[in-house]
């Protein structure tokens, strides 16, 4: 029995009355909602945990998609999870309890329920003004503190169209992305979500955050314009599929808030209608953070915003705002903040930061403040951190962009690394034990007062960072040591100045092929594309663009290299067009003269010697073979190893034969190989492994080779103004190569040790030929791990996908390409020369004309198909030997985009049967009713294991699959033509 009274709590709870309520809250938020609605059956206290408003918003928007409020998010969760009827009368029956009382949940009620309305906080510290003429503004605020500007959008028809009535009719029905507070993507219909806001009592409110509005709502985008202040944007050279995400509609209401964001580039935001106040949550955002509630400062494009009634807090580069932890990822500098204990940190939402840390900072502690008005336009510089909190509903529009003043620190912050990143976004509290550089030619920030914090607010970070490093509640990141800081730093002051940052960057990194943060603002291969759109399309701002280079990847060092070679093999010297490298894979190319010099970065020493050292092999078996494969590939000029020497760049040329001095002083090899005619050829690279190595720290030497550039076109570049009709004939001359490839001969495997790969313990069979071993062993170790190999592409696989990977793989690969003839013997078909990366930037074709005449941006082209069959494939350097299928993958799915007319013809000009071996007939005749022989099948199980997210790529191309309950249904969709294609090629 319970006691009513004082002792209520007790005795409901038994031997867990002694954990706290905030600690009870955040256990039961792990069970799932039907194990909650049986534990608030267990006691009276237990039911008023059990139905607290914000335990059944997590809930829900765990879920994900479309949202409907239903009036609660009790009832909204289990309407959405079909668990209640939207008649039942008992939502309408809330059971009383008394002799219980809790502060926290009072608290967090008394957060619910308060009104902001007489919250207003201008300190005077960020100034006003109508407008101001652009150099002013450039020289006065510009990358270096915020402004207030009153009359920038006073022309824009949102001043007036962009009220809750008006919208409500215009869009109603459109479905806007919602804040993200979960992994799962949000979105709501406008009339809902005004619905949400007319009944919502949250303490930490949903509001609308749309970088997609101009798709899903291009009216709004005619409802305002750029301001002239603002207009210079280098990511405007970039179609608007490829640049990041930059601007957003939001709408919110009161108490709901952004949390405090900084990053490389500004931001500017305008008000349409109402108004915020200072200091949302201690949350960070930086440029190269997309999509995340919580996130983190650093040099970050920047925004303009537009917005009603709005507070602000700001905080310059490098200052940690007040009641904050810092963590700085040492993989790729992401930076998590969190405030004192880890425990509160997941349980207090930004508006308890505002109500119970703020008023117990010490003034210098404390942020710049101001309230922007309805028709205000606030700048945001680069690298200050801001949170905003509306005082009032709010409708905004914010947009980031890059220009001259912070074109570096958004290079900087793309640069892999973590130490100069955390710098950028935690000041010298992310500094390790070192002492750093003497920085008195870098002017520091404004505010000397702000430039370093206080020792009791060093000791704060350093207990806060360690506790929370410990606990299990926080992702996979650790913090900064920050013991002996105190001396080391004690003398230093930060600095936003590039050249300050810039010395924190880790030089022993290869920037190039190093792995990039996940959230950077864009990809590796994007990033290089962009810099070289500047390059041409800039040229006046050529000596900014090569800074800018230089700190996201490193290229003066890779020039240097290139003017060596050049040297060296009497190549002419790189004009000024021709100094940044060309294309978007992994290893620096650039193309001088007419010549292709490719410097192998990618990878670990050994991975990059080894795809040289196939790649010459492959070119020579062509011409022993007399393939006709070799009028489509690169004609070779030269190749060799670049050595870095005290400060010198040295060149060795090696075709591949034999193993040069050089090498060995850095690579040295087991004995064994020095009679191999290309001791690093094939058969050596199987043995260690096709798989590039994480570990890219710079190295002295690196290898290169020099071919001719081949005529044609990038089929990458021109693929979108070519029809279907026109991109038939291309298909059908890649089966003709394709054929070349796969019947090219292997190398003898003389004096060549067959297994001395620690991978291919994971090949259970001793039968299984050496040639297979490799990829055998490969497949099976990922088989063993398939759940944990799929969760890594993240939401790109349907979990219940994942769940049914195990039951769908063979028990073991070799499954795949071993089969039984009708006598009982087993058959091995041969393994083929694959190249591994036959993606639509590794062809160029000829036959397309560009007409000048044309008003299109994007030029107007002419296909002729009598030449269209004239292609060369390029970059070889990932060969590897395994199944043909292997190459049909990327084809079908990047070439040809899932196209099942292209891959028809691409099959008619190929020809050869999926699998060879010494009768086709003996393979598929007596396993043709098992699923082992279907090419779809292998073809599938490919696809699942591959080390690249192909799944990703087929889930975008038919997103119908997402909702397949089977993999058997993917694979007779995806690659049924080749089970047709199989038994055609079958005597």
């Amino acid at each position: 029995m319970e006691a009513a009274g004082d002792g209520r709590r007790e005795a409901a709870l038994g031997a867990l009355a002694v954990l706290p309520d905030e600690v009870l809250c955040a256990v039961v938020d792990l069970l799932p909602p039907a194990d909650i609605g049986l534990l608030a059956c267990v006691s009276s206290v237990m039911y008023i945990l059990c139905n607290e408003e914000p335990l059944w918003m997590s809930k829900c928007l765990s879920i994900g998609g479309p949202l409907e409020y239903k009036g609660s998010w009790k009832k909204t969760t289990l309407s959405r999870l079909g668990l209640c009827s939207e008649n039942d009368e008992n939502w309408h029956k809330p059971r009383q309890f008394d002799g219980f009382s809790s502060l926290y949940l009072y608290r967090r009620w008394y957060r619910c329920f308060t009104s902001l309305s007489s919250f207003s906080f201008d300190d005077g510290h960020v100034e006003r003004k109508e407008d101001l003429p652009l150099d002013q503004f450039r020289s006065q605020y510009d990358g270096n503190g915020p402004v207030l500007l009153t009359k920038l959008a006073e022309t824009w028809p949102a001043r007036t169209k962009w009220t809750l009535q008006q919208l409500t009719k215009d869009f109603g029905e459109v479905a806007f992305r919602i804040s993200q507070r979960s992994p799962q993507k949000i979105t709501m219909k406008l009339k809902d979500y005004v619905s949400y806001m007319e009944l919502q009592h949250d303490e930490d409110p949903l509001y609308i955050f749309d970088d997609k509005f101009g798709e899903s709502a291009p009216a709004l985008l005619e409802d305002y314009s750029i301001p002239h202040l603002f207009q210079e944007d280098f990511f405007d050279i970039l179609d608007y599929d490829q640049r990041p995400a930059f601007r957003w509609f939001i709408i919110g209401p009161e108490r709901s808030d952004r949390p405090l964001k900084g990053g490389p580039g500004a931001a500017v935001e305008p008000t349409v209608c109402n108004r915020k106040v200072p200091g949302s949550s201690p949350s960070l955002c930086t440029l190269c953070r997309k999509g995340f509630a919580l996130q983190i400062p650093f040099p970050r494009p920047r925004t303009v915003r537009e917005a009603y009634s709005t507070g602000w807090a700001l905080y310059p580069p490098g200052r940690v705002p007040g009641g904050v932890t810092v963590h700085v990822n040492d993989e790729d500098g992401d930076v998590d903040i969190e405030t004192p204990t880890s425990l509160q940190a997941i349980l207090m939402c930004h508006l308890q930061w505002w109500l119970d840390i703020y008023p117990h900072l010490p003034e210098h502690e404390k942020p710049l403040e101001c309230t922007q008005l309805p028709g205000e336009t606030i700048f945001v510089p680069s690298g200050w951190w801001h949170c905003v909190l509306n005082l009032e509903t709010t409708v905004a529009v914010t947009q980031n962009f890059v220009n001259q003043s912070n074109f570096q620190h958004v290079c900087l912050d793309m640069a892999p690394g973590h130490r100069h990143k955390g710098v950028c976004r935690a000041g010298l509290l992310a500094v390790p034990g070192n002492s750093v550089k003497d920085n008195e030619n870098h002017p520091s920030v404004p505010m000397s007062g702000w430039n370093h914090p206080d020792m009791s607010r060093k000791e704060k970070r350093f207990k806060g960072s360690e506790s929370l490093r410990t606990s299990n509640s926080i992702n996979h990141c650790s913090a900064f040591e920050f013991s002996g800081v105190q001396e080391s730093l004690e003398n230093q002051e930060f600095s936003y100045d590039i050249g300050f940052l810039s010395q924190f960057l880790e030089k022993e990194r290869d920037h190039y092929s190093s792995i990039w943060s996940p959230t950077n603002s864009l990809g590796q291969r994007e990033a290089r594309e962009w810099l070289r759109r500047l390059w041409f399309l800039k040229p006046e701002l050529r000596e900014l663009v090569w800074k800018g280079a230089c700190l996201a990847i490193n290229v003066d060092k890779w020039y240097s290299c290139l003017e060596e070679i050049c040297t060296c093999h009497s190549l002419p010297l790189p004009t000024e067009d021709e100094k940044l490298p060309v294309g978007t894979g992994s290893n620096p190319v650039f193309i001088v003269s007419g010549n292709v010099i490719k410097i192998y970065a990618e990878g670990g020493l050994a991975y990059s010697v080894h795809g040289l050292g196939t790649e010459l092999e492959f070119y020579d078996l062509l011409q022993k073979n007399g393939s006709p494969l070799i009028n489509h590939i690169p004609e070779i000029i030269a190749s060799g190893f670049l050595e870095y020497e005290d400060d010198i760049y040295r060149t060795v040329p090696w075709d591949g034969k034999g193993m040069p001095d050089v090498l060995l002083k850095h690579y040295p090899l087991e004995v064994s190989y020095a009679n191999s005619c290309f001791p690093l050829g094939l058969w050596s690279k199987q043995r260690f492994g096709t798989s590039s190595s994480r570990d890219v720290s710079n190295r002295p030497i690196w290898p290169y080779m020099v071919t001719r550039k081949c005529k044609g076109d990038i089929f990458a570049r021109i693929r979108d103004v070519l029809s279907k009709t026109d991109i038939l004939p291309l298909a059908s001359s890649l089966g003709v190569q394709m054929r070349n490839i796969h019947l090219l001969p292997l190398p003898h495997m003389e004096n060549v040790p067959k297994s001395g790969n620690s991978d291919v313990k994971d090949c259970d069979d001793a039968t299984v030929l050496p040639e297979w071993q490799q990829l055998v062993s490969t497949l099976n170790r990922r088989m063993k791990n398939a759940k944990k190999h799929l969760a890594n592409w993240g939401n790109s696989v349907p979990q219940v996908l994942i769940e049914k990977a195990e039951g769908y793989l063979p028990p073991n690969m070799d499954f795949l390409i071993k089969f039984v003839k009708d006598d009982g013997h087993l058959v091995h078909p041969l393994p083929s020369w694959i190249h591994s990366d036959i993606m639509d930037d590794n062809i160029l074709i000829e036959g397309i004309t560009e007409s000048s005449s044309s008003s299109n941006s994007k030029g107007s082209y002419e296909a002729d198909p009598e030449k269209m069959n004239a292609i060369h494939i390029i970059d070889f350097s990932d060969l590897s030997i395994g199944d043909p299928l292997c190459d049909i993958i990327p084809l079908h799915l990047d070439v040809f985009r899932g196209d099942t007319d292209l891959l028809k013809e691409f099959l008619r000009s190929y020809q050869l049967p999926l699998l060879r071996g010494d009768s086709n007939t003996d393979i598929y005749k007596s396993v043709q009713h098992s699923k082992f022989s279907r090419a779809s099948y292998r073809a599938m199980c490919y696809c699942i294991l591959h080390e690249d997210n192909v799944l990703a790529a087929i889930f975008s191309l038919w997103k119908e699959l997402r909702a397949a309950t089977s993999w058997e249904e993917i694979e007779n969709f995806v690659w049924g033509e080749l089970n047709r294609y199989q038994e055609s090629c079958t005597p």
